[in-house]
């Protein structure tokens, strides 16, 4: 979605047209909620939109559009998974339906934190609601964790916004290089994870 659209949609329809992009980036990560939020920010010194209305409508976005990909996950399952590893699909990724389940086991005790601190993470922030929902994560402990973590996020990024006023976008273009590295970072990391857990499969086997 282009930047003018964005701006467009928030110039017109204020603390509606944030919560709606914000819901709309959690389902579609391609979509920048820093441009979204910075520029929300920077909106604030100029418009009826104030701060605090600001981070309230983006945070209830993020949590519907969160809501929106557990519900997802929730819809896929285990047990789902579990049936499509146990044919020719398992075989080919050398995966078998107990993997499934021990995965499903990990997340249901790291869960929390997974999902805290993935809010901080592009990309991560809005796939991790679809493992939550899959491992049937309890859903109220979802939706604190996640309301805790995007609530922070709003609120830094709207307040980056409107401290640096004009110079926004050039903000925004800093936040999205670290968002890049860290995601790099965290894939290396959890690749690293996963082969070394296969290595030490093959070990025992």
């Amino acid at each position: 979605m282009n930047t003018s659209v964005l701006i467009d949609v928030i110039n017109q329809y204020g603390y509606f047209g944030i919560a709606f992009l914000i819901a709309i980036e959690n389902i579609f990560p391609p979509i920048p909620s820093e441009v979204i939020l910075a520029f929300t920010g920077f909106i604030t010194l100029s418009s009826e939109l104030n701060v605090w209305g600001s981070i309230i409508a983006a945070t209830l976005g993020a949590i519907i559009g969160a809501t929106v990909l557990y519900a997802v996950g929730h819809f896929l399952s285990v047990e789902r998974l579990q049936k499509i590893l146990a044919g020719r699909w398992g075989k080919t990724l050398r995966l078998k339906p107990a993997d499934i389940e021990k995965a499903a086991a990990f997340f249901n005790r790291h869960g929390g934190s997974a999902v805290f601190f993935g809010r901080f993470v592009p990309v991560i922030r809005s796939l991790i609601s679809i493992p939550a929902g899959m491992t049937g994560y309890p859903f109220g402990r979802f939706i604190a964790f996640s309301t805790a973590g995007t609530l922070i996020w709003n609120t830094v990024l709207i307040f980056v916004g409107r401290l640096s006023g004009k110079a926004w976008p050039h903000i925004v273009a800093l936040i999205e290089t670290y968002g890049k590295i860290a995601l790099v970072v965290l894939i290396i990391v959890m690749l690293g994870c996963f082969l070394f857990w296969r290595k030490k499969k093959n070990a025992k086997n």
